[in-house]
């Protein structure tokens, strides 16, 4: 398993968009996250995101919620989360990013928390309710364990913050796509373009769009608008909860195909 930072260059080098699919640890169950992490590191994945259930999300809608909500009451964990990860980063191609908030990071201390995720295997963090302004001890000791924290631009940033946002984040720069929580949406805002375009004016690290890409034709849109990276989340959570375990598994299988093939350039 690479780095964040390698995975991306070399996708740059062959002229690939990522495909970063979500998925939320121990929904319906931890041996179900396991080989779905398996079926999209087979099918298309290039890097996955792999959210930590919690109880008071702030970014995520109602369908990563409700996963969330689910894994809890099974009684799932960031520790048995991590020794998910632990037993899986051999198997896998894919780099794993590490989606939480940050009380646990809070509750274990910083240190404590980035030791324990980089002895995992764990090789990205996205915390989305860390203020830029308190990121810095964060990122520091996270590049210290070979840990990549990248950070999120909201639609409604100004560019003076985008600025310090782009060259502070390590491994790619999220781009939310919209204002509110994650789901599953009909249409892309034209705006994110405009985004883009910005951003890569201060800032040659990759982009990733991400909060309602649902489609695979919404996929190519953010890449053929420049983005390096398409993040699915909903729209996969809700695939691998629906009917049972083996026709989840099968039905986030065809997606992820689906949205790999939409980010091939020659499609």
């Amino acid at each position: 398993m690479t780095s964040v930072s390698d995975c991306f260059k070399n996708l740059r080098d062959r002229g690939e968009c990522a495909l970063i699919p979500f998925l939320t640890a121990g929904d319906p169950d931890l041996e179900t996250t396991a080989a779905a992490l398996r079926r999209l590191d087979a099918n298309g994945a290039d890097l996955i995101e792999l959210g930590v259930p919690y109880s008071d999300p702030l970014a995520d809608g109602p369908v990563i919620q409700a996963a969330a909500t689910r894994a809890l009451g099974k009684g799932v964990r960031l520790d048995a989360v991590l020794e998910l990860v632990r037993g899986l980063q051999p198997e896998l191609r894919s780099p794993l990013i590490l989606f939480t908030y940050y009380n646990p990071i809070y509750h274990r201390g910083v240190a404590a928390f980035l030791k324990q995720v980089a002895q995992a295997g764990v090789k990205g963090l996205v915390v989305p309710d860390l203020p830029l302004e308190e990121s810095e001890t964060l990122l520091q000791q996270a590049e210290a364990v070979g840990v990549e924290v990248t950070l999120l631009v909201a639609p409604t940033s100004s560019k003076e913050r985008i600025q310090t946002i782009a060259k502070s984040s390590q491994g790619f720069i999220y781009l939310v796509s919209t204002t509110g929580v994650t789901g599953v949406r009909s249409k892309i805002e034209d705006r994110v373009q405009d985004l883009i375009v910005e951003l890569q004016g201060v800032t040659d690290k990759p982009i990733g769009v991400g909060f309602g890409i649902s489609q695979p034709d919404q996929a190519r849109q953010v890449m053929e608008w420049g983005a390096d990276a398409a993040i699915v989340g909903s729209a996969f959570v809700k695939r691998l909860a629906e009917g049972q375990p083996a026709q989840g598994l099968e039905s986030v299988s065809a997606f992820c195909r689906s949205l790999k093939t939409a980010l091939k350039s020659e499609a």
